[in-house]
């Protein structure tokens, strides 16, 4: 066996490293191959949340000390970063365990030594749902004590949101109070996390070094067999690949207030996979007409040049597909209330209700007009806004239905507040700004956390209300291919005739028998609203049946209402159906959870 150079350009090393991987793999013997195939199928697999042979070799190298590092995530971001933080950790000589909260026993907590915490908040202040009993656990009266524990966290989140990064500091906070030494102060990662990640990663895997520098084993060969890898695409989120657009069409019909897209994109030479459940993060650009506007309401020069994250660009073209210039966020009213110097921006900043009151409808230009400043240098503007983020949309496309594409259903945001009209970023890209046959710049974006069963007979029970409906079409063309299963839909939206997406496929699923269920709740085509939880509660008795037999339930939609409409009707229907007291039946529902029978992609 031996091993290819690697093509250049391939991958995310630096031309330096690309050229030393070279340089060793030319002079490897076929066991040499072998060893490495196996060495990083090792790490691969820690990736996936098992302990890799090399964590599990470094640590019996020794009585080391190791560091445990625990990670929250909703959609597999916390996950990724945590998986790089114990691939550095081991590059060091350290031991190092990766545990998602949604398994680790909690009675361990006590005995650990060193602590890592990579957690994402979602929602308004919620842990991600495989945190949430670790999270009730550190404060709760049976959290232990944590003296001569060191720990260090990175919390994920979105500063347009109050309570931004909010499950990371109850993390920090609370290990502080049960007596943990902090490594270093925790860091705080918006949307644009990368970079703050990647150097917090650094200082970490820094730190554990030089403290268990006593104890730290040597570096330990890890003989490991198994298969080789499959080829990883060149293209990820810092290097979309240009997909195509092939189609676009309204799955609305006439007359319907809401404006759904079906958009199918080419993946061909991508290299490019992905399964059921996994998103795809889209690039998107500014509109022009809000990046003219807010260049001509800071009286600014538009071919004015500024450096920015992708060198030196004009202005406007750093408005354009650089910063994010609609969304507002809490940082930048106040970094902005500071240059106005204006005393009525910072009484609406401190005034919690009267602010989330204020903010609803308006954006950044909002701003910009109601308090402008004079003479505002362009940088001063800039270091204000943060990075343009792509949008991650969840794949409605199985890649075996759909070879080389990927589709998507998206719901376009428009409509009017404080006399302006709104438009989301992304959504009317998509829609206005993309004409066929042009590219749209994407990349995959995997998601452990919600995935279909392993085995093909284990019955599928999906509630995709609205553009929710994505994955769970991703999920049925899947199924169909795989044969065997049971599989029922629940869907939502407002009126049957002009919002009931994918109809005509669902209807030829249920003739074919790959549906055995469609459930639907039109919420506006009688006088009492109708919602899918409220099906839910008709079909109780077999949907419970459904669950014994072993059924796995998804969600997929706005967390703030359905989810958690939909969350508490579960709990209720295993209370009524099952006999259960409150506490029985809600304890049985985490335990659904527990064994990924219940995974959720909310937003």
């Amino acid at each position: 066996m031996t091993i290819p150079p690697l093509a250049a350009g391939v991958g995310p090393l630096t031309p330096e490293q690309h050229q030393k991987l070279n340089d060793l793999l030319v002079t490897l013997s076929p066991d040499q191959a072998s060893w490495l195939c196996g060495y990083i199928g090792g790490i691969n697999a820690s990736m996936a949340g098992a302990v890799s042979p090399v964590a599990q070799a470094v640590a019996a190298a020794g009585e080391s000390e190791s560091v445990t590092v625990l990670f929250g995530s909703q959609t597999g971001n916390a996950e990724g970063v945590a998986s790089e933080l114990v691939g550095a950790l081991q590059a060091k000589g350290v031991a190092a365990t990766l545990a998602d909260m949604g398994s680790y026993k909690t009675q361990k907590l006590k005995a650990e030594k060193n602590i890592c915490v990579v957690v994402s908040t979602h929602g308004e202040g919620d842990p991600p749902d495989t945190a949430m009993d670790l999270h009730a656990f550190i404060n709760g009266r049976r959290a232990p004590k944590m003296d001569g524990i060191s720990f260090a966290v990175l919390a994920l989140g979105d500063t347009s949101y109050e309570f931004y990064c909010k499950t990371g500091q109850d993390f920090d906070q609370r290990f502080a109070e049960l007596g943990g030494t902090r490594l270093l102060d925790r860091v705080d990662c918006d949307v644009d996390y990368e970079d703050k990640a990647e150097a917090w990663i650094a200082e970490v895997a820094e730190k554990f070094s030089a403290k268990l520098a006593a104890s730290v084993a040597a570096p330990v060969a890890v003989a490991a067999g198994g298969a080789a890898t499959a080829a990883v695409s060149e293209f990820n989120k810092k290097n979309p690949f240009p997909a195509p657009l092939l189609e676009r069409i309204n799955l609305n019909g006439r007359g319907s207030s809401k404006e759904t897209l079906h958009l199918e994109l080419s993946l061909e030479d991508s290299g490019l996979v992905y399964q059921p459940g996994d998103a795809l993060g889209v690039v998107p650009s500014n509109d022009a007409d809000i990046v003219d506007e807010v260049i001509e309401a800071l009286g600014a020069n538009a071919d004015e040049d500024v450096v920015t994250s992708r060198g030196i660009e004009s202005f406007r073209d750093a408005l354009m597909g650089t910063y994010e210039i609609t969304t507002l966020t809490r940082p930048f009213l106040r970094a902005y209330a500071d240059l106005a110097q204006s005393k009525e921006l910072s009484t609406l900043i401190d005034n919690t209700d009267g602010l989330n009151d204020w903010l609803y409808g308006r954006e950044i230009i909002d701003v910009i007009k109601t308090w402008p400043v004079k003479g505002l240098a362009l940088t001063d503007f800039t270091d204000l806004l943060r990075k343009l983020p792509p949008r991650l949309y969840s794949i409605a496309s199985s890649l075996n239905a759909h070879p080389d594409e990927v589709h998507l259903c998206v719901g376009v945001t428009r409509y009017e507040a404080h006399g302006r009209m709104r438009k989301g970023v992304c959504s009317t890209y998509l829609a206005d700004r993309v004409a066929l046959d042009e590219t749209i710049r994407v990349y995959v974006d995997a998601n452990k956390n919600f995935k279909l069963p392993a085995s093909v007979d284990t019955p599928v029970i999906m509630m995709g209300p609205g553009t929710g409906i994505a994955p769970f079409r991703s999920f049925v063309e899947e199924r169909e291919i795989q044969g065997g299963g049971k599989n029922w839909l629940f869907f939502g939206e407002q009126h049957f005739d002009t919002d009931f997406l994918y109809q005509t496929e669902w209807q030829q699923w249920l003739k074919t028998g790959v549906l055995d269920r469609v459930d639907v709740a039109f919420s506006r085509d009688q006088k009492e609203k109708l919602y899918v939880q409220h099906r839910m509660q008709e079909q109780a008795k077999q949907l419970y049946a459904w669950l014994e037999e072993g059924a796995h339930f998804y969600v997929c939609g706005d967390e703030s209402r359905m989810a958690h409409d939909v969350h508490q009707t579960l709990i209720n229907i295993v209370k009524e159906q099952g006999g259960k007291s409150a506490e029985d039946a809600d304890a049985y529902v985490k335990q659904l959870q527990k064994d990924r029978r219940y995974q959720r992609d909310v937003y």
